[in-house]
């Protein structure tokens, strides 16, 4: 083998010619044409570029996330010369500060991040009332952004390790020389003092003051000579929980009661409806809430067309992140779980049919349909058992607490001073009622 290449040298370096240089050829212009496609660089910052592809880039999402929120912006003021270059100014400091971050080797623990992500007013808004994250709709709301949560997550990494850059810088000072020599010359002078002893006591015999001029001390000083000011007060104390310790309260009496309120206890009507909401923020000009009216008139009028699009126009165009995604369903809920022009409009809709106009609130217009109604049944004497307890005891204690005052000649509290009754768990039609529970975050709440 090596003595064929030794006779045949000048026909092998041919060939090795011929393999080597047109590959050296092809990989440097495709690296040439990659540095040609980026355009030319702009800027550069620790070692790092800044291509006019990255610079154009960069200005493209500025300009999406102003006109996101302030649609009403000129768009030749976004396109503007002295804007570009207020993005690539933007683009410098943000590379200056991440080479201080690199530099610094400056780390965020996930402990951090977690404490930075619960005051997040981003996620704090999708919270439930049990304080528990919603994740499906946190990474909902992550995708229309074009994020992960692991993205946002990183954002966030970088963001608390670029405020330590800055917030070393802001909370650092110069002190003037002169301004200093006067600070630091207190701790290093010298000072000679001098100082005398009079005992009070050495000079006391000394003291004869004359009878007048005790009275005329003690005229000019009155407030030295008085007593504070007392009162002797009796007392009893009327506790709850110890007198229900010598208080019995048998079956029969609860069972009588729940008898003689039950024919006032009737079936709570339920209804369930579908929405969809077009948002208007609180403190909008008016021109955005007639634009606001405008578009849920518009998909009432789609609605109007095809009845059965209900539920795929709100997945589309409803903006209550809770209920777009169910078709803006809402789910059953009882009277009083809604805000007032909701319910009132609901009050006049039969099953299946929607609202002839938008329905203005607080949180902006709805398009309202509603999906059905029914009866609650009114509870059963075991399941209000424990609250009809605490009526009858309540009673109880307010009959022994007025015969203890007739005995002890106690004048009646004053107005708002007597101890509040325990209410008594029923609606106003006489419907004992569960403990309220707070209206779901994607619900129109409750005034």
């Amino acid at each position: 083998m090596f003595e064929f290449v030794r006779k045949h040298n000048k026909w092998m370096q041919l060939l090795l010619f011929l393999l080597i240089v047109p590959s050296f050829v092809l990989f440097g212009l495709q690296g040439y044409n990659r540095m040609q496609e980026r355009g030319e660089t702009v800027a550069k910052v620790d070692g790092h570029e800044i291509s006019q592809q990255d610079w154009d880039e960069a200005h493209k999402r500025q300009v999406d996330r102003l006109r996101e929120q302030m649609p009403g912006i000129d768009a030749k003021l976004l396109d503007s010369a002295q804007a570009k270059y207020g993005t690539l100014e933007q683009m410098v400091r943000e590379r200056v500060l991440a080479a201080a971050v690199e530099h610094q080797h400056l780390m965020v623990g996930d402990q951090r991040l977690a404490r930075e992500l619960q005051s997040n007013e981003l996620i704090a808004a999708l919270r439930g009332p049990d304080g528990k994250l919603d994740l499906k709709r946190y990474e909902q709301l992550l995708a229309s952004r074009g994020m992960s949560p692991q993205m946002f997550e990183n954002q966030m990494r970088n963001d608390i390790a670029l405020r330590q850059v800055i917030g070393g810088v802001v909370q650092s000072g110069f002190t003037p020389p002169g301004q200093a020599a006067v600070a630091l010359g207190s701790y290093f002078e010298r000072r000679e003092a001098q100082l005398a002893r009079f005992n009070a006591a050495d000079y006391k015999a000394k003291v004869q003051p004359t009878e007048d001029e005790l009275q005329a001390f003690y005229k000019q000083n009155p407030q030295l000579f008085q007593s504070p000011e007392q009162a002797s007060i009796e007392y009893v104390v009327l506790d709850l929980a110890s007198v229900q310790k010598g208080v019995t309260v048998n079956e029969a009496d609860l069972k009588t009661y729940f008898e003689q309120n039950q024919g006032r206890v009737g079936g709570v009507e339920e209804r369930r409806a579908s929405h969809i909401l077009i948002a208007v923020p609180p403190g909008a000009p008016q021109a955005e809430k007639d634009k606001a009216k405008a578009k849920a008139e518009e998909l009432l009028a789609q609605v109007k067309k095809n009845p059965d699009s209900f539920a795929e126009v709100a997945k589309k165009n409803s903006q209550d992140p809770g209920s777009a995604a169910n078709g803006g369903d809402l789910d059953w809920f009882a009277p009083g779980a809604m805000v007032k022009p909701f319910a009132g409009a609901l009050a006049n809709l039969k099953t299946n049919e929607y609202t002839k106009t938008p329905v203005q609130t607080q949180f902006g217009w709805h398009v309202i349909q509603l999906l059905g109604k029914r009866d609650r049944t009114p509870p059963t004497f075991d399941a209000v058992k424990d609250q009809l307890q605490q009526i009858v005891l309540s009673k109880k204690f307010k009959a022994y607490s007025d015969d203890m005052m007739k005995t002890a000649k106690i004048e009646p509290p004053l107005p708002g001073m007597a101890a509040a009754e325990p209410a008594t768990p029923a609606d106003a039609s006489g419907t004992p009622a569960a403990a309220p529970v707070p209206a779901p975050a994607d619900k129109p709440a409750t005034n």
